[in-house]
């Protein structure tokens, strides 16, 4: 439970292995989430029976919507930059009732990365045709017609849904049962990722807000999820090998307090105008580094000089913004 500047304010370990779907209750329960407290949540949670009973207990929702439609027309959307420099298009679409509301959002990186996933998946499926047709020129390969809509189909169970954009055809030779060739068609369907890339809807019962907020508000979700899973590899918090459930839960309290730790870090930075996520806060500092330099002394004995090197221009605004020593761990000298 966060605070409206992205601060823990309650958190709560609950069990695994259960369907997403149906834990949304019990964690508000556990977590006694006041009347009014605005619920942000993901795709796997927000169906139609959740959304319904949050408006009963009097929540705020603001979600990923379930449906499907690509087809918008952003003629008239808004145009704002993210983190990361990347055009937003964002289009507000009230719902015909006045009780909710959609915002259709599209961005360059995700049009870039959904294209790239679609590009990926469709030659490994056209690889697929392309081998089961060559097969038919080939001695001991599968012929039979009904054998081989057996493997088109499981082509179509690995392509993600990509394989409705295609039309084959297998092609019976003299004796019907046996197969000549395969033909096949790309065709893309209208409103779908591979002709509409990059385009999601939220969906809120905060009828109030403007799309900058409704959207900045989403992306505390995904930005929360981010640091976490950053911090999962390098404080080294996943797996967890511990048996004991109270040793459990303490070792990922450590991620609620190293998080706690990032957003002051990151609220800090901020009120110098430094917004950047996280992960560029982090690879913009991995730049630096100490170094240790040995020399021999006329006496016979060495001397290890241990230092970092000089922060670069954007290095050194991060220290400035925070306070901190641009050359951290200072010089170390040691002789042996």
């Amino acid at each position: 439970m966060l605070d409206a500047c992205g601060f823990v304010r309650r958190s709560r370990v609950f069990a695994g292995n259960a369907a997403e779907a149906q834990t949304l209750q019990g964690m508000l329960t556990g977590l006694a989430a006041p009347a009014g407290a605005l619920v942000v949540m993901d795709r796997g949670v927000a169906t139609e029976a959740n959304l319904a009973w949050l408006a009963e207990q009097g929540y705020r929702y603001l979600v990923v919507s379930r449906e499907r439609r690509r087809a918008v027309d952003f003629k008239e959307a808004i145009t704002l930059d993210n983190a990361g420099g990347q055009a937003v298009e964002l289009l507000k679409v009230p719902s015909a009732d006045g009780q909710g509301v959609r915002l259709y959002c599209r961005s360059e990186g995700r049009v870039r990365k959904e294209q790239a996933i679609a590009g990926r998946l469709m030659d490994r499926f056209e690889a697929g045709l392309d081998k089961l047709a060559t097969g038919l020129s080939r001695r001991g390969t599968t012929k039979r017609i009904d054998k081989l809509w057996e493997r088109i189909g499981r082509l179509k169970e690995k392509s993600r849904g990509l394989g409705q954009h295609y039309h084959i055809e297998v092609i019976a030779g003299d004796s019907g049962e046996r197969a000549r060739a395969i033909h096949w068609q790309r065709l893309p369907v209208k409103g779908s990722l591979v002709t509409e890339p990059g385009v999601y809807c939220l969906r809120s019962n905060e009828t109030g807000w403007d799309e900058k907020t409704m959207w900045r508000t989403y992306i505390m979700l995904t930005d929360l999820e981010a640091v976490f899973r950053s911090l999962k590899s390098e404080l080294g918090l996943r797996p967890i090998f511990h048996h004991k459930e109270e040793r459990a839960e303490g070792h990922l309290f450590i991620t609620v307090l190293a998080y706690q730790f990032v957003q002051l870090i990151r609220h800090c930075l901020a009120a110098h105008g430094i917004c950047e996520r996280w992960s560029t806060l982090r690879d913009t500092l991995a730049g630096q580094c100490r170094v240790t330099a040995t020399f021999n002394r006329g006496d016979g004995r060495t001397l290890h000089v241990r230092k970092a090197t000089r922060a670069e221009p954007d290095q050194a605004r991060i220290y400035q913004a925070l306070g901190a020593d641009p050359a951290p761990g200072g010089v170390q000298k040691t002789i042996v």
